[in-house]
């Protein structure tokens, strides 16, 4: 099966598995760690970790690094005049190339204001932007309850946000991600989910 997996990067293949990936996202205290929160494997390592206002010190700015702690990609939300008459929020996520942020490799729209991720309301574009194509994923759901995926154009779940256990809940939950797609991309999406829902990664 995973000689035959098709792999979908979009920060880097090799954040893609051929194997579904179970991910526990644990949120850190923001009076202790200054927010954000970390992801471990099924084996408690490390394997991703997002910082935000806490840490960054701006608001609207996540970093979101890998099980080393190297930036790996960034993430921040648009400003300025048009922006602020726009009846969405938009984030652009990039690659961090020696420590800076470089080439764009995503960007995510939500309606102003956001209540919930309702079917249809959070999409991601991939770059480069194709010409007939205006996203790529949607994410529908409510993250905010915990009960989330992120899923292709072509309606295949590409990542399951959920909880299980006694522990689960706001503070510590689980993302499947399937074979074949970006972990970090999903971990990003997640990241502005957080933010917009004014949870670990928010002052």
């Amino acid at each position: 099966m995973g000689a035959h997996t098709l792999l979908t990067p979009v920060v880097s293949k090799i954040f893609c598995s051929s194997l579904q990936a179970v991910l526990l996202v644990r949120r850190r205290p923001p009076a202790v760690t200054g927010g954000g929160f970390v992801v471990t494997d099924r084996e408690q390592r490390v394997v991703f970790s997002v910082d935000g206002c806490g840490i960054i010190g701006a608001t609207g700015q996540l970093v979101v690094r890998d099980g080393d702690g190297t930036a790996i990609l960034f993430i921040h939300k648009k400003g300025g005049v048009v922006q602020a008459l726009s009846v969405h929020n938009r984030w652009k996520g990039y690659l961090m190339d020696y420590g800076e942020p470089s080439k764009p490799v995503f960007s995510l729209q939500d309606p102003k204001p956001v209540l919930s991720c309702a079917a249809g309301d959070v999409r991601v574009t991939v770059e480069p932007k194709g010409r007939k194509r205006h996203w790529d994923y949607e994410v529908t759901g409510s993250f905010a309850h915990r009960a989330c995926a992120v899923k292709s154009r072509t309606g295949h779940v590409v990542a399951q946000i959920g909880v299980k256990g006694m522990m689960a809940g706001r503070d510590f939950y689980h993302v499947v991600v399937q074979p074949g797609y970006d972990q970090a991309f999903v971990i990003g999406v997640i990241a502005i989910l957080d933010n917009m829902n004014g949870e670990s990664t928010r002052c």
